[in-house]
C-alpha cells in the first residue's frame, strides 16, 4: 500500500554503501501535526538515492512512500521507503493545509442561459405549485 506526505525538507544525508551491492540514503521531512513539529525520516534505496539531489533544505515536498518492516534476531525494524518526491508550490501546499471556509463560489452563476440555448430559469418555472 502506498502512502504520501507533504512537509518541509529538514535534512538530507549522503548516500551510504551498506554492502557491495546495496546503497541507501536518508532524508528527514518536517511536518506540523497538531501543535507539535514531527520529524519523519525516509529512506531511498539503490537507483532512487539521487531523486532528492535537486531539492534543498527548506523546500516544500510531497513524498510518496511504502511501509517496510522486517525481523532480525527477534528485533523488529520499520522503514519508510520513499519512491517518488515532488516539489510543492507554496500556493498548493497552503491550500491543502488550510481549506477554504467560503461556501460560495467566487464567480456568479448565470441562470439566464444554458449551452443548449434555452433558459435555465424556464426549468425552474416547472414547479408543481
Amino acid at each position: 500500500m502506498a502512502y504520501e506526505m507533504v512537509g518541509k525538507l529538514h535534512k538530507k544525508f549522503d548516500t551510504e554503501s551498506k554492502t557491495s551491492s546495496f546503497q541507501a540514503r536518508e532524508f528527514v521531512l518536517e511536518s506540523i501535526d497538531s501543535n507539535y513539529t514531527q520529524y519523519i525520516k525516509f529512506q531511498l534505496t539503490q537507483d532512487r538515492c539521487g531523486i532528492i539531489d535537486g531539492y534543498n533544505e527548506g523546500d516544500q515536498l510531497k513524498v510518496y512512500f511504502d511501509l517496510r518492516g522486517r525481523e532480525w534476531n527477534e528485533k523488529y525494524f520499520t522503514n519508510l521507503n520513499a519512491w517518488k518526491v515532488e516539489a510543492m508550490q507554496a500556493d498548493s501546499a497552503s491550500a491543502q493545509q488550510a481549506p477554504s471556509s467560503d461556501p460560495f463560489p467566487s464567480e456568479p452563476v448565470n441562470l439566464d442561459s444554458s449551452p443548449g440555448g434555452s433558459s435555465q430559469m424556464e426549468d425552474f418555472d416547472d414547479l408543481p405549485f
